[in-house]
């Protein structure tokens, strides 16, 4: 007989049966507590999470994927999965690659589209990494990603021609760089990959520099000045020699692979340099900002969404509401990775599920806070920027994207209000007429409407707050046509 239940054909839908919220279990001194002591890192390793930044094809997700193999993080049985499968359309390079890009469409076109998240501990440090997407038609994503982050790790190709295509004007390697600084990252550590695949072609003979040590030196000596000049001070930028594919200096430099490298560089490991990673002061006294840099949906508890605690702190049983509207929801549970939490404090990066409220009130780059203490809504704010290396100037009325964390919205500049001393923040000259290349500016940032509705059509507010206020709340990007123009 055929058995048609597996058709899920119903003459009616099962009534849902809602579950009464979780209630706050711990008090809020309580957990204020904990959350110190798990910051001050006396329980456990200190947290900290990581972006990984980088031209396209630098080999980003490949040296996350053999790093997390090689500290146990993938099993035998994935790897060999995933070997396989690559294999079988035609991309076996990509095998490592495969643990951070899931999606069809990743693993076909062999790039990073979104955000991927994964975690892995060194001796002293719990560490979340985003490896973020290379390809300039993913700036967003990788913006996201950014925005959600402590500290940077800079992927370079040091193929003669690759190194160069990411480090020239237009390249990623550079934007990347800026657009990390200018959400507040000050940490980056820049593992120079692929040197064992390093080759010349000269005239007309072809020239092995497999593992040279003037190649290595040569990017770093190009790479420094660039670094103190975006904002990264010398004590908070390390270098260091990585061979992802073959898994060289990136925990170890045991086996035959490493030999070329032993015989120049007895410096620590990518591993050694991210377990002294120093992570920033959280604020877990402030008032809970949470930008939703994701939401979908699970079975379990109905909707639930992903992102950063850019201030204070959240526990289950919680109700909070969601910046822009009216509406609010309940924590239900709360995760991080696999593990089930009771709370999450400033700097986390977490899983919320929510319950009593409908799905469509929330979106991405919505903000979860307390209902006694809410974000603050603005369609026009003041914001002090600095003006990167552009080519045409910035005039009043000039259309921008304005991006802040998942969020990005069209603006303009409204008006140009003075020019900054760079050191002093002395006004110079007010209202100016244009804006060029590292000017470091006040001028005054409207939204523009989304929709058609006449001359009087007024844009949606967005959540921010001032930067003295909260930092990562305050921080804004500017884009112009497919190139960041500035930030502020």
């Amino acid at each position: 007989d055929l058995d048609i239940a597996a058709l899920n054909i119903q003459d009616e839908e099962a009534p849902m049966v809602d579950e009464p919220p979780p209630k706050i279990r711990l008090a809020r001194e309580k957990v204020l507590e904990e959350a110190r002591q798990a910051l001050e890192g006396k329980d456990d390793k200190k947290s900290v999470s990581l972006v990984v930044i980088g031209h396209v094809d630098a080999g980003k997700s490949t040296l996350m994927g053999r790093l997390l193999y090689e500290l146990g993080r993938v099993d035998e049985r994935t790897r060999l999965a995933n070997e396989r499968a690559s294999s079988k359309i035609g991309k076996s390079s990509f095998s490592w690659a495969w643990e951070l890009d899931g999606t069809t469409e990743e693993r076909e076109r062999g790039i990073t589209m979104d955000v991927a998240l994964q975690s892995f501990s060194t001796p002293h440090r719990q560490i979340t990494i985003l490896d973020a997407p290379g390809h300039r038609e993913f700036i967003p994503n990788m913006i996201s990603g950014a925005s959600q982050a402590d500290c940077a790790l800079l992927v370079v190709d040091a193929a003669v021609g690759e190194f160069e295509a990411g480090f020239e004007r237009g390249g990623q390697t550079r934007e990347h760089l800026l657009l990390v600084r200018s959400l507040g990252v000050s940490q980056v550590v820049v593992a120079v990959n692929k040197l064992d695949q390093a080759s010349l072609i000269i005239s007309t003979h072809f020239c092995d520099v497999q593992w040279s040590k003037d190649r290595y030196d040569d990017i770093c000596d190009q790479l420094k000045p660039f670094l103190l000049n975006t904002g990264f001070a010398p004590s908070k930028t390390k270098f260091v020699p990585v061979g992802a594919m073959a898994g060289v200096n990136l925990v170890d430099r045991e086996g035959e692979a490493s030999g070329p490298l032993r015989a120049w560089y007895n410096g620590p490991t990518l591993c050694e340099l991210l377990d002294e990673l120093e992570p920033p002061t959280r604020d877990i006294t402030a008032p809970l900002r949470f930008p939703i840099a994701n939401v979908f949906k699970t079975q379990a508890t109905g909707i639930a969404v992903s992102g950063r605690v850019c201030g204070g702190l959240v526990q289950v049983g919680e109700r909070l509401r969601v910046v822009p509207g009216d509406e609010t929801a309940i924590v239900k549970s709360i995760d991080s990775e696999d593990e089930r939490l009771e709370w999450a404090a400033a700097g986390m990066n977490v899983t919320l599920h929510l319950t009593s409220i409908d799905p469509r009130h929330v979106n991405i780059g919505s903000v979860l806070c307390p209902p006694t203490d809410v974000v603050p809504l603005a369609n026009a704010f003041i914001a002090r920027i600095i003006v990167f290396d552009i080519q045409i100037p910035i005039t009043a009325g000039t259309s921008v994207e304005l991006f802040h964390h998942s969020r990005d919205v069209p603006a303009s500049i409204s008006k140009l209000l003075a020019t900054l001393d760079r050191a002093s923040g002395a006004i110079i000259r007010k209202n100016p007429r244009v804006l060029t290349k590292s000017a470091s500016a006040d001028v005054q940032i409207t939204l523009r409407s989304t929709t058609i509705h006449g001359p009087a059509a007024r844009a949606q507010p967005i959540p921010l707050e001032p930067f003295s206020v909260n930092k990562e709340m305050g921080r804004i990007l500017i884009r112009r046509g497919g190139e960041t123009i500035g930030a502020g």
